[in-house]
């Protein structure tokens, strides 16, 4: 086991699986050299704008907001009282990725962003499209269909991106192939395949699924690997979404500035969704904004990769976990090395979150806000209540609190049977029965 670089508290805690907040020492330093431009967010802004009439002619779930990628920004006033913060502590939202049409999670922001590059590159290569100014919408005619069935998307999954990326690549009529590891959801291969999705499942994990994809997509020409781990395209894709909630908060009359501080917890899997959003937040907020994500105590990839302090990468079984978690689409063994290292300067910190919490996170979203979602997307509702810890009164040192707005980030659900959810539910009613015996 590599623990040598290790706190050895830190150490005991992780291996105890006991929940945590860690605070991330190196925040405030200064980006990589080689971080991309902060130009890139504009970019991916611009063509999902562009390709907004497209996305509401593929899909009619798109139709009545214009094909724009977006979700509410629900005031949480009612889940902050039932979990006993006063209005001390701010002001709670919830910013519902869980709703988002089609793909139904956070992913679909960073899926859409990068089968929509690759279709636009492939399209300007034979002269479909003239420049930035034609409309996309010709990419859904047939003869734009001929010519994308000619090439492969390809993606490695436990769901929810695969769900983005697969859905997306053959509604334009790409070979579109997802290969998901063995803890992802029947239910989601199911709706792929009702997509006209080729579904390639694995024995292994999350890592092992992302091998796989690569490898396939490396062998054969005219594929494209959507890399979880190193796309930059996903990443920009997810940063795009910043200025849509600086639009949602100064229409909710949130002022985020020294005064104002704005705190945004957000579920973190391998990292990309979580960073991009953070690095685009940063980007427009700059010292005023905090984000903190949230990991399983099995599976704190990030985590164990940022208090390593290696520039090498380093796994959750590394330190002796087994990252298995009832958070399917948060069981990632290693962080993305590309987002760790633009999270390294800018990230406030971590907090596990144990699958009992996710499921009474999941509960106190029913309850109090009517939310219905998926595990994984409730692992962010603890974040603010460890700003009452002893960690996180450190990290709140000389901030003004009742100024803050707190965002939770829910990430994905609005697709899951509910069968199932009413499970979820279920398993969370007994567990929070046996806690109060």
């Amino acid at each position: 086991m590599m623990t040598a670089n290790f706190d050895p508290q830190l150490l005991e805690n992780l291996q105890s699986r006991t929940p945590l907040l860690w605070l991330n020492p190196a925040r405030g330093g200064l980006l990589p050299g080689s971080a991309p431009s902060l130009a890139l967010i504009d970019e991916a802004e611009n063509r999902l704008a562009r390709c907004a009439p497209l996305l509401a002619a593929l899909f009619p779930e798109l139709a009545a907001a214009g094909g724009h990628i977006e979700s509410r920004l629900m005031p949480a006033k009612a889940l902050q009282q039932a979990l006993g913060a006063g209005e001390v502590s701010g002001s709670w939202y919830l910013k519902r990725d869980d709703e988002l049409p089609v793909a139904g999670s956070i992913k679909a922001r960073g899926g859409f962003h990068e089968v929509l590059a690759i279709a636009e590159s492939i399209a300007l290569e034979h002269g479909l499209l003239k420049d930035e100014a034609t409309d996309r919408r010709i990419m859904a005619t047939p003869q734009a269909r001929a010519l994308f069935s000619q090439y492969a998307v390809t993606v490695g999954s436990t769901g929810n991106l695969g769900m983005s990326i697969g859905v997306m690549a053959a509604a334009l009529g790409f070979d579109a192939v997802v290969h998901m590891s063995a803890d992802a959801k029947e239910w989601k291969k199911d709706r792929l395949r009702k997509r006209g999705v080729r579904v390639v499942e694995h024995a292994g994990d999350y890592a092992e699924a992302v091998a796989a994809g690569r490898a396939q997509a490396l062998a054969a020409p005219r594929s494209h690997f959507v890399d979880d781990e190193q796309s930059e395209l996903l990443f920009f894709g997810y940063a795009a979404a910043a200025r849509g909630l600086a639009r949602q908060l100064a229409e909710a009359g949130r002022v985020v500035d020294a005064a104002h501080p704005l705190f945004v917890y957000i579920p973190c899997g391998v990292g990309g969704a979580p960073g991009g959003i953070s690095h685009g937040l940063k980007a427009l907020f700059g010292p005023n904004v905090h984000c903190f994500f949230a990991e399983p105590v099995a599976s704190p990839c990030f985590l164990v990769q940022l208090a390593s302090g290696a520039d090498s990468p380093v796994s959750v079984y590394d330190i002796g976990l087994d990252n298995r978690t009832e958070a399917d689409g948060l069981a990632v063994g290693q962080a993305s090395e590309l987002v760790a290292s633009l999270m390294r300067p800018q990230l406030g910190g971590v907090f596990t979150v144990s699958d009992d919490e996710l499921y009474l996170n999941l509960l106190a979203l029913k309850d109090t806000l009517g939310v219905e979602v998926e595990p994984s997307a409730a692992a962010a509702v603890s974040g603010p209540g460890w700003l009452d810890s002893a960690a996180g009164q450190v990290y709140a040192s000389g901030i003004d609190m009742s100024a803050a707005t707190h965002v939770i980030w829910a990430t994905g659900g609005s697709l899951v049977p509910p069968e199932a959810l009413r499970g979820f539910q279920e398993h969370a009613r007994q567990l929070s029965q046996r806690r109060a015996a």
